[in-house]
C-alpha cells in the first residue's frame, strides 16, 4: 500500500509520480536556485555543508548523488571532499543542464557529471559507490522503499549513506512558526516567481506527509543499512540522516 507522501502528487493527473516530478522540476529549473535561496533564507546552504561534513571521516571516492538536480551537493562535496568522482543522477534533463553549467563553471566538470537516472531502478551495478546521497529529494520519489533499496544495493559494502530532508518542527514555537511560514509564504513566492503555483503547493503538502525522524530511520534500518540514525538543523526544519551498508 502507497505511503502518504507517494500518494502526494504535483499535478494530480493520471500519470505516474516520477513523470509529474521530472515535468515539475523541468518547468521551475530556470528559478530553483533563486526560489530555494529565498525560500530557505540561505540555510540551504548550511544544511548541505554540514551533511557534506559528516561524509569527512570515510574520505569516498566514488559517489553518487541521488535526485541531484542543479547540482549543488555534487559540486560541495567535490570541493570539501576531494573524491575522484561525483556522479549526479536525476529525472530532470533541465536541472541536470544548469548543473553541468555550474560545473563547467568551477572548472570540476571533469569529476563532477550528471547522469539521466530513475533512482526506482538505477542502471548501476551492485557495490559501485563509496557514499551514496540524496538532498531534498527523497519526498519525490515513486516509491520509498524502493528507493531506498536501490540506494542500498549500489552502495558497497562498508560505504555511507546521507539524506538530507525537509522536515516539520515538532516543537512550539518552531512549530506554529513554520506551519504559518509554509502555508501561506511559500506556495506564494512559488507561484509569484515560479509561474508554476502547484509546484509550490507540492512542496508543503509533500513535507508534511514524509516520514521523518524515527520513522524513516527504521525505514533505512529495514532496508539493511546499519547504525541509521538522524539530526535536526534549525529547529528541525531540516533533517539528516546517516546509514552504513
Amino acid at each position: 500500500m502507497p505511503s502518504d507522501v507517494e500518494m502526494i502528487l504535483p499535478y494530480g493527473s493520471d500519470e505516474t509520480k516520477g513523470a509529474q516530478v521530472k515535468l515539475m522540476f523541468d518547468t521551475i529549473a530556470r528559478r530553483y536556485d533563486r526560489l530555494n535561496r529565498l525560500m530557505s533564507m540561505g540555510f540551504d546552504r548550511s544544511w548541505r555543508r554540514r551533511g557534506v561534513d559528516s561524509l569527512k571521516p570515510y574520505a569516498p571516492g566514488m559517489i553518487l548523488d541521488i535526485a541531484s538536480g542543479t547540482g549543488d551537493l555534487a559540486i560541495l562535496m567535490q570541493k570539501r571532499l576531494h573524491p575522484y568522482k561525483v556522479t549526479g543522477a536525476d529525472l530532470s534533463g533541465e536541472m541536470m543542464n544548469i548543473g553541468r553549467h555550474k560545473a563547467d563553471r568551477e572548472g570540476v566538470s571533469d569529476i563532477v557529471t550528471f547522469e539521466y537516472q530513475d533512482c526506482m531502478s538505477l542502471t548501476y551495478p551492485d557495490d559501485s559507490f563509496d557514499a551514496v546521497t540524496a538532498a531534498f529529494g527523497i519526498r519525490n520519489f515513486e516509491y520509498l522503499d524502493k528507493g531506498f533499496a536501490e540506494m542500498y544495493r549500489v552502495l558497497r559494502p562498508g560505504g555511507h549513506v546521507m539524506i538530507l530532508e525537509l522536515t516539520k518542527p515538532e516543537w512550539f514555537p518552531m512549530n506554529i512558526l513554520y506551519k504559518i511560514y509554509m502555508s501561506t509564504v511559500i506556495p506564494l513566492l512559488g507561484s509569484v516567481m515560479s509561474l508554476d503555483k502547484k509546484a509550490y503547493q507540492y512542496l508543503p503538502e509533500s513535507i508534511k506527509a514524509m516520514p521523518q525522524g524515527k520513522k524513516l530511520t527504521e525505514m533505512l534500518l529495514q532496508q539493511g543499512f546499519k547504525e541509521a540514525s538522524f539530526h535536526t538543523f534549525t529547529g528541525g526544519v531540516c533533517t539528516m540522516y546517516t546509514g552504513i551498508k
